[in-house]
Parts: C-alpha cells; structure tokens; sequence
C-alpha cells in the first residue's frame, strides 16, 4: 500500500474538485486526467493510486456528489 498515494489523492481532490464541478461523464474524466498528470509531474505513479481506490472516475465523481449540496 502506499500511503503517499493516498495522501496525494486525498489532497488533490481537496484542492481541485470544486463545489460547482458538474457530476458528467466529461468533467470526471477530466479531472481523472488531471490528476494523473499531476500525480506524474510529482512523481508519483499510477498504481500507488489505484492501489487504494477500486476506481479514481469513481472516487473523483463521488467527491463531486459529496461536494455539492442538493
């Protein structure tokens, strides 16, 4: 397990998951992209991410939910 990718995760989807990002199939693969280019620009690889999440659209679009009250 890696907890940096965990601590990279969780404060990238502090830091760039805004409240108004819309829940669509377009933002969340975007900002799936963001955030492996982001992970790679620090250095960090893929699979220290998704060793701990099942999915990151999944993850990202649960943010996006969980940001946005209804």
């Amino acid at each position: 397990m890696s907890t940096r990718g965990v601590i990279f995760l969780d404060q990238w989807i502090a830091n760039n998951v805004p409240g108004t990002t819309n829940a669509d199939v377009i933002s969340v693969d975007e900002l799936t992209h963001k955030l492996i280019a982001d992970a790679k620009a620090v250095g960090i690889k893929r699979a220290e991410i998704d060793e701990e999440v099942d999915s990151l659209y999944q993850t990202i679009l649960d943010a996006i939910v969980h940001s946005n009250p209804v």
